[in-house]
């Protein structure tokens, strides 16, 4: 790590490169304990020296002096090199750093594992990382000893931190390589300048040259050779002092330039591969690879209700989060605590258990079977999660009993020390009256601040309807609404056709569910033309957009029914009771709640039993969804 060299080794092609990480694998041991993290005062560091490197190189530019094809790189792409720092130290904060398990022998003990996997593969591809050597790499790497999630994570970002330490490095190299330059172009110039302003001084530069015996680095001596050539005179006595310097060492003048141009070259290829590879990081789909590399993705596929493999990727990712969560505090692997939530749902799936919910695994991982697996897995119970559990039970009593107590704490121990001042009873009673408002908003905003803490939000389960809706979860968008007179009518048609071209899928049909308003008789005048409205509308709407051989709009209309207790005809409980009547209709009863019905009804809706437990477990009705904003 404290070395200066690129970070080059031997070339490896895939199967090498498999091996090679099967290798590292079985001798990489490893260490669970947090530990100071110094990857961010590493990359510091890398900042502020390719920063230095730049601006040595800008001045040699400035200065209208040659620069090397490495250096012209990093030149051109510096803008992404920073933004690549920017994202870099954005995106990896301390605390992610100190929970992955860092490595207890070697050259990098003490930093996290997956740094050193890293760097290995940059050092084998000479900075050149794809997908496809990249996914061999990890892909082997597990075959020995798996990654946990955090890591498979974190390796977009370890992959980031290695390249910005192989471009340092470089860059150190073309620093020092300048500064060479730089001296013996100087040297050079007053060389050649002495034959034509006074020839007999030019044993005297040579003799300063050779007082001051520069460090012969491979850019010095390329660089004073070349500013040399074709000089006569000038080049003479420091070239014969050159070629003699570098014989004592075993080398000549062509040794020498033929390596700096090999160096150039691999400096060139090395810096060109670190920033092709920065592009191909910022560009690559890192969810794909976390998903195709993660055991514990495996594993929840194997999900019995079957409905784990058709959520989208962020219920995914949480349910995956959720078993990172509980492994951190149970003696099982992450792949065993997915596995056993496999298993609990493949045990109530053999009971047949009348709750089809416990089918999911989201059930044991978000839901109300979480206990079960926590016990299944020996959870060591936390004081967070003690705290979450009860206020859970008894959410009212627990948050006015904290906010109770903070308040009566912080008036006490004001009154308190207003008594220990010298106030008398009296002041005491005066100071209560107004302390007691002002310390109850601010008991809670801590209550509040302390809440949000202990119970973050959760978010809802999805399924992945991104490539449309398919067959066996056909749904049905409903409005339940009034029918009030020909202008209510004429804005539902207009609003649903709306809703149907921003939503057109052919298994999302559109529906209304009607009630009249309510009325001292059970059918009034008015109603049959409404009714006929209503029909030619909705027909007229299918025969617009029909695509195949059902419509995409259907009407629900339902009959007055006598209220004893209002004592009014109307519609059976309103929005809560078409959507029962509805729901009972799809069951395939209530076909006399609705006295009419537009549109093709043979659909079938119905959903097999272990799909239906993933609905019930996300909060989705089946077949039903509702527009909350319809008016009732």
């Amino acid at each position: 790590m404290d070395g200066d060299s690129p970070l080059r080794a031997e070339l490896f092609n895939i199967e090498q490169l498999r091996q090679h990480a099967k290798d590292l694998a079985a001798r990489h041991g490893v260490d669970g304990r947090h530990r100071r993290d110094r990857l961010l005062s590493r990359l510091d560091d890398n900042e502020s020296v390719l920063f230095n490197a730049y601006s040595r190189i800008t001045s040699a530019v400035r200065a209208k002096r040659e620069i090397t094809p490495a250096g012209e790189w990093l030149l051109d792409n510096f803008h992404l090199i920073e933004e690549q720092i920017a994202m870099t130290r954005r995106h990896f904060p301390k605390t992610y750093s100190r929970e992955l398990p860092r490595l207890v022998g070697g050259p990098n003990a003490g930093h996290p594992r997956v740094y050193e996997i890293a760097l290995e593969l940059i050092s084998h591809v000479d900075g050149r990382v794809d997908a496809e050597s990249l996914t061999a790499f990890v892909d082997a790497y597990q075959s020995v000893a798996m990654l946990n999630l955090g890591e498979l994570w974190a390796i977009a970002i370890m992959l980031r931190l290695a390249l910005i330490e192989n471009l340092r490095r470089v860059a150190t190299q073309l620093a020092a390589h300048r500064r060479s330059r730089d001296r013996a172009i100087d040297w050079a110039e007053r060389m050649v300048a002495v034959p034509e302003q006074d020839p007999g001084n030019l044993i005297i530069v040579a003799a300063e040259m050779v007082r001051e015996n520069p460090t012969l680095t491979l850019a010095f001596v390329a660089e004073l050779t070349r500013r040399l050539q074709g000089h006569g005179l000038a080049a003479s006595v420091p070239m014969v002092w050159l070629e003699h310097r570098l014989a004592e060492q075993g080398h000549s003048v062509e040794q020498i330039v033929q390596q700096e141009t090999q160096s150039q070259a691999a400096d060139q290829v090395s810096i060109g591969n670190s920033i092709g590879s920065l592009r191909f990081l910022a560009a690559m789909d890192w969810r794909e690879f976390v998903e195709t590399l993660s055991v514990v993705e495996q594993r929840l596929r194997d999900d019995p209700a079957g409905a784990y493999a058709d959520m989208d990727f962020a219920t995914r990712d949480s349910y995956r989060h959720a078993v990172e969560r509980i492994a951190r505090r149970s003696p099982l692997s992450e792949e065993q605590v997915a596995q056993k939530a496999v298993e609990l749902a493949g045990q109530r799936v053999e009971k047949n258990d009348v709750d089809v919910r416990s089918y999911h695994v989201g059930y044991y991982l978000v839901d109300k079977g979480r206990r079960r697996l926590e016990q299944a897995v020996r959870l060591r119970l936390s004081p967070q999660i003690l705290l979450q559990r009860l206020g859970g039970r008894i959410p009212l009593l627990g948050y006015v009993g904290a906010f109770t107590l903070v308040t009566a704490a912080a008036a006490m121990w004001i009154l308190g020390y207003a008594s220990s001042r010298g106030a008398s009873n009296w002041q005491l009673w005066l100071i209560a009256l107004p302390l007691l408002p002002c310390v109850s908003h601010l008991s809670v905003a801590l209550i509040n601040w302390i809440c949000t803490l202990c119970f973050p939000p959760r978010m809802l389960p999805k399924l992945d309807f991104s490539d449309g809706i398919p067959p066996d979860r056909r749904t049905a968008c409903v409005v339940p609404t009034i029918i009030t007179g020909v202008q209510t009518l004429n804005g539902l048609f207009d609003a649903l056709e709306v809703r149907f071209l921003a939503n057109r899928d052919s298994n999302l049909f559109w529906a209304l569910l009607t009630d009249f308003r309510d009325a001292p008789e059970e059918v009034m005048p008015e109603d049959g033309e409404l009714l006929r409205m209503a029909r030619d509308g909705i027909d007229g709407l299918n025969a617009k957009y029909t695509t195949g051989n059902a419509g995409p709009f259907f009407l629900f209309h339902r009959p007055r029914r006598w209220n004893a207790q209002e004592g009014v005809w109307m519609g059976w409980e309103r929005k809560r009771g078409k959507l029962a009547d509805f729901n009972g209709l799809l069951r395939g009863g209530a076909t006399d709640r609705f006295n009419l019905i537009v549109g093709q009804t043979d659909l079938r809706w119905a959903t097999r039993p272990r799909r239906a437990a993933a609905r019930c477990c996300i909060r989705r009705q089946r077949g039903l969804a509702l527009d909350r904003n319809a008016p009732d």
